[in-house]
């Protein structure tokens, strides 16, 4: 019984003009046409690896998107899994190797064609299901605090624990994948210092946003999606961090809006939704979890 292995790639694209297209590797050692991909390396979570893969076939660095999907097949008696994601290059160029010899940036349709395997181009059609320009936002529930019982003071004040200071550098690393240029947050200590370290990054303050605090959130639902759609609105990829118990109702009303079905909305300490939007109408969402 052969091996189950872990892989991950991407759907890479780019503007040509107002045309999208997409890179596709040639690798010599099977003469075939592919999305770039590869193996996960020991503790490496599949979002990394997709862009690590993608870096060191194509020479191609990007920003992180939406999560396409999972195709399995078998190579040599065991069981490949390999999960993909769209991607935008940001920067980079390409220096041939053994494993890679050639890419080839193509317009969609051409790349359907020149794509060997039926499952790349099963994720390709997923990828071409939305439109590739995307907005990002990055909806943080704050890492874990201390215990409310044993702080003394005002609550906005309550600190990170220990344990959620040890999930700060991993929600860091996750945000980073996905290009993020700004950062707000619930005026708390806990939620600012959970996403500081990216504010560092960008040389920027955190923004304060009250609506997205518990204590406000409640009889002001519909001017703290307002403004969450403000914030999506001025592009880019923001990173916004809020609390539990504002986290889930928001998350289901974007996506009541804009008729997206998730069977879950969870929220747990250091979990991130990957949320996509197509201007400020919300058509994807992917749910991460930070140990």
């Amino acid at each position: 019984m052969g091996r189950e292995i872990a892989a991950a790639g991407a759907v890479v694209w780019r503007y040509a003009g107002d045309e999208v297209e997409v890179v596709l590797v040639h690798r010599p050692r099977y003469d075939d046409w592919s999305l770039p991909k590869g193996k996960l390396e020991a503790g490496e979570s599949a979002r990394v690896a997709a862009v690590r893969e993608v870096a060191e076939e194509t020479g191609v660095r990007v920003a992180l998107g939406r999560f396409l999907g999972r195709v399995g097949y078998r190579v040599d008696g065991d069981d490949k899994v390999v999960r993909y994601f769209a991607a935008h290059a940001v920067s980079g160029s390409f220096a041939p190797s053994d494993e890679v010899d050639e890419v080839r940036w193509l317009p969609v349709s051409h790349a359907r064609e020149r794509l060997t395997h039926k499952h790349d181009r099963t994720i390709l059609d997923e990828f071409v299901a939305l439109p590739a320009a995307l907005t990002t936002l990055l909806l943080v529930r704050h890492a874990k605090a201390g215990s409310r019982e044993q702080w003394h003071d005002v609550d906005e004040l309550r600190p990170l624990s220990k344990n959620g200071q040890r999930q700060v550098p991993r929600i860091h690393a996750l945000a980073t994948l996905y290009g993020p240029d700004r950062v707000h947050a619930a005026p708390l200590a806990r939620c600012v210092q959970t996403v500081r370290p990216i504010a560092d990054d960008l040389d920027a303050k955190v923004g304060e946003e009250e609506l997205l605090t518990e204590k406000t959130y409640g009889g002001t639902e519909i001017a703290a999606l307002r403004r969450v759609l403000e914030i999506v609105g001025a592009a880019g990829v923001p990173v916004v961090c809020s609390q539990g118990g504002v986290i889930p109702d928001l998350v289901s009303r974007l996506a009541a809006a804009g008729a997206v079905r998730l069977d879950r909305v969870e929220s747990k300490k250091g979990s991130v939704w990957a949320l996509f939007f197509d201007g400020t109408r919300l058509v994807a969402a992917d749910y991460l979890a930070v140990p």
